[in-house]
């Protein structure tokens, strides 16, 4: 059995702890600056579409970011990165957590100045196939002035709000946080990633 990589051993057990984790340093400067750098480029060719909210990604007022999907037969180079990168912490999650989590989904997402996501739930109606929440950071020089934090709602009514740091990944429980993207005042870039454990029907 391969090793685990320390910092993903300390992210499980504060998965465990508190029911979400902070990775300053998802990956490395070269790969998130080529992450950033596509991301960038497919906005800019308008091949994000309008996010959706809910089973049916019904566009509405309430999420205003723009998306793309990753397609997990046709990964660019910097996408296989991350890609191999989650699958590691995925593993890790489940061999020290045992959450069962056979795959993951992930999507681009960019809010331009102002859009925001209102609180919601990430877990879908009569779906519990999404186990925990990850989302990673594209953000240069990014500043908390500059706003743009997600901020998770925490047991008591009390929240926690994190900044949209470049290299930086946040991961939470899908089915026990509400959380809400703020405005900014500079385009925010991330990749928002589901891991996944097999639906319902497929467990009977």
């Amino acid at each position: 059995m391969a090793p685990v990589d320390p910092e993903f051993v300390a992210a499980a057990h504060a998965l465990d702890a508190d029911g979400w984790c902070w990775i300053p340093q998802f990956l490395e400067s070269a790969p998130t600056d080529a992450l950033a750098t596509e991301c960038a480029a497919l906005h800019d060719a308008n091949l994000l579409l309008p996010a959706g909210t809910g089973a049916t990604r019904t566009v509405s007022t309430a999420r205003g970011d723009r998306t793309r999907w990753f397609n997990a037969d046709a990964l660019s180079g910097p996408q296989r990165t991350f890609a191999d990168r989650i699958d590691a912490l995925r593993v890790a999650f489940n061999r020290h957590l045992m959450l069962g989590l056979v795959d993951s989904e992930s999507h681009y997402a960019v809010y331009r100045p102002g859009a925001v996501y209102a609180r919601h739930l990430d877990r879908l109606r009569n779906d519990d196939s999404r186990v925990v929440s990850c989302v990673f950071y594209l953000n240069r020089d990014w500043h908390e002035a500059d706003g743009g934090a997600l901020r998770l709602h925490l047991p008591g009514g009390s929240f926690q709000d994190i900044y949209p740091h470049a290299g930086g990944l946040v991961a939470f429980l899908s089915g026990s946080f509400e959380h809400e993207v703020r405005p900014a005042t500079r385009d925010r870039m991330s990749i928002a990633c589901w891991m996944r454990q097999r639906p319902i029907d497929a467990r009977r």
